[in-house]
């Protein structure tokens, strides 16, 4: 009788997942980003670089191949909330800001600790999928308006491989105003890379360790990540990068030195944010991360040379490092805990009080007055929105 339930539970779930599937299939556009090659397309989104033939998907699930087109999703949310810009997260990109975020469903990894596997492992996991929301760019960019967003985001699943969709909307939101921004695991390529960039002012990326057998245990080489920070700082966009620190997969001491050395030697002015572990979805044996082991990683981070270390998902445990520091008098400009921006003592060109050192960052939207609405100390959380008739 057990096994007739599994069965049937199964079965179930195999049903809902390829009801998903035909609902995300309706819900796509030609893309943009493939090549023609051979009789198949080759998607170029990401760094896997598919091989797409007639009729089949790419890794992520939902880029394919319908009679020699990409299908590429478009016209869809399975996420969207306003979130504290903060949250991304980016402490040095318009601090107190609000950032309506979107997202939609699939990943091009499968890592085992994913965070957000309900919408990154879609199609991949029958357990994995989130109910999808029809919208058109307009509606999303009117939103982000009426909300009292300054930045509109793409996040919750990976961007890349619905970076046609992002473009649509972020196109909507250049001519609003806003910033736009995208947080990625990085597994890019130079031609998606050229696609984004005229919409885009700040890119975050997950750089999830630096140990490439452990990289590709989570779907793609270490080069491929360490190859789009090398180009994202040179092309010039604003680049903060995350690690979160996964007690017994990358905490070793000497990888973090050598990841940090890496960061500081694109940049010591970017931003790394290490962040603290939480059991989840295959990894939910696992123990989370310790204040002490997050604050460690932070001091390996700046005697490698960062300038700019915070310690993440800790909120009021991890010491100084949820602040920013002017690096030449060490003076506390910016105070925060959690999400919150207790005070921002920057001055309005970016400059410390007291030394007047300039800090790099986006401290101001290009002709907005600077604007810091959310410093009452007020805990900041995420806020679903209601986007029909938005």
């Amino acid at each position: 009788m057990t096994a007739f339930f599994n069965m049937a539970k199964t079965a179930n779930a195999d049903a809902a997942a390829q009801t998903l599937g035909e609902q995300l299939d309706r819900l796509t556009a030609p893309g943009s980003l493939f090549q023609k090659e051979d009789g198949a397309v080759r998607c170029l989104a990401c760094g896997h670089r598919c091989r797409i033939p007639e009729g089949r998907r790419g890794v992520c699930k939902v880029r394919f191949n319908r009679q020699g087109e990409l299908r590429v999703p478009f016209g869809y949310v399975a996420g969207v909330a306003v979130d504290p810009i903060e949250k991304k997260p980016f402490f040095h990109v318009l601090p107190g800001a609000d950032a309506l975020t979107f997202g939609m469903l699939g990943c091009d990894l499968h890592c085992s600790y994913c965070q957000n596997w309900i919408t990154s492992q879609a199609l991949r996991d029958p357990a994995a999928g989130a109910p999808v929301q029809e919208v058109t760019p307009q509606q999303l960019a009117r939103a982000a308006r009426r909300e009292g967003a300054q930045v509109v985001v793409s996040s919750y699943n990976e961007p890349l491989i619905t970076a046609e969709w992002a473009a649509a909307i972020f196109a909507e939101a250049r001519q609003a105003g806003l910033l736009c921004a995208f947080v990625s695991n990085g597994n890019a390529t130079p031609e998606v890379l050229d696609f984004l960039q005229p919409y885009l002012a700040a890119y975050k990326v997950d750089l999830k360790g630096f140990n490439d057998r452990a990289y590709r245990s989570l779907g793609c080489p270490l080069k491929s990540v360490l190859d789009t920070l090398t180009q994202l700082v040179q092309r010039g966009l604003w680049v903060e990068v995350v690690t979160l620190l996964v007690p017994g997969f990358n905490d070793d001491p000497q990888e973090l030195r050598d990841l940090t050395r890496f960061l500081a030697g694109l940049n010591r002015d970017l931003p790394w944010h290490v962040t603290a572990f939480h059991p989840d979805y295959k990894m939910t044996g696992a123990r989370r991360t310790a204040a002490a082991e997050l604050m460690r990683a932070a001091e390996i981070g700046a005697e490698a040379g960062l300038r700019y270390v915070y310690a993440g998902n800790l909120p009021g445990r991890a010491g100084p490092w949820e602040n920013t520091r002017c690096p030449q008098c060490q003076t506390t400009v910016i105070e925060r805990c959690g999400f919150t921006v207790l005070a921002n003592r920057l001055t309005a060109e970016g400059a410390c009080p007291e030394c007047r050192t300039r800090l790099p960052g986006i401290w101001r939207t290009p002709g907005v007055e600077a604007a810091h609405p959310h410093l009452d100390g007020r805990w900041r959380v995420p806020r679903p929105i209601h986007l029909p008739g938005a």
